[in-house]
């Protein structure tokens, strides 16, 4: 089955399932991992940018999309075209059946169920006992933070924290002053990358909070990504624990 993948962490995905370039045909500019295989793949274009000419050339007998990372008129047009699965990640759950749904679709259902189990180890790990409250910021000018209803909102509750602002929805814009509540404000790496000189900027306003540069891809990476970031998590409440 010739497959085109339009999300970034699906790509990374079905490789580690066990595809191969030649069964994925396509993948978007923000598709990096796994580093040493994606560059025998087609680049066809961003997640919101598709090269709709350059994917019919490609002619996949399956195009794989995500109901939030791609446009839903671009995925339309290629639904005339092509059979199209549009997935939709939002919880752990969700998750699970996503990888299940792939292993099963691609004849690969031990590695699934690999991914599967090794995710719900991942996050079998000692949390906060008292749940800190925590400013998720993923944009800069404005600045951007996520609500309750978002996977990197799920993920942060799967770890132990409580998102200060659980009861907005998708990605609200914010002043600096409304994280003073927040015990600890995260920058993510990803989509805007947050550096160390950020932090400066952003302690000048909010005095009493632990301000820290985050992997944005460990937080908003679903699929078999997620099984890959035990190490990264423990790492981080290590340092929760310390810190407070």
């Amino acid at each position: 089955m010739k497959v085109i993948s339009l999300v970034p962490s699906i790509t990374e995905t079905l490789f580690d399932l066990g595809l191969t370039s030649d069964e994925i045909i396509g993948r978007t500019k923000f598709c990096i991992h796994p580093t040493e295989l994606i560059n025998d793949v087609e680049i066809i274009g961003g997640t919101k940018n598709l090269n709709i000419e350059k994917i019919r050339s490609l002619k996949p007998d399956l195009i794989i999309a995500n109901k939030e990372e791609n446009v839903k008129e671009q995925v339309e047009e290629l639904m005339k075209d092509f059979k199209v699965l549009v997935t939709n990640v939002e919880t752990l759950e969700d998750n699970y059946y996503l990888i299940k749904k792939l292993g099963h679709l691609f004849g690969k259902e031990e590695k699934a169920q690999f991914f599967n189990l090794k995710t719900y180890e991942v996050f079998d790990i000692p949390k906060p006992e008292n749940k800190f409250k925590v400013a998720y910021l993923i944009w800069k000018d404005p600045y951007m933070t996520v609500g309750g209803d978002t996977f990197i909102s799920k993920i942060l509750e799967e770890l132990g924290f409580e998102n200060q602002f659980k009861n907005k929805k998708r990605y609200p814009e914010i002043q600096l002053d409304d994280l003073k509540e927040a015990d600890f404000i995260f920058l993510s790496s990803e989509p805007f990358p947050f550096k160390e000189k950020h932090i400066a900027e952003i302690q000048n306003i909010c005095v009493d909070q632990k301000i820290m540069i985050v992997d944005g891809e460990a937080f908003s990476w679903y699929g078999s990504h997620l099984a890959k970031c035990g190490e990264y998590y423990r790492q981080l409440l290590d340092e929760i624990f310390t810190a407070k």
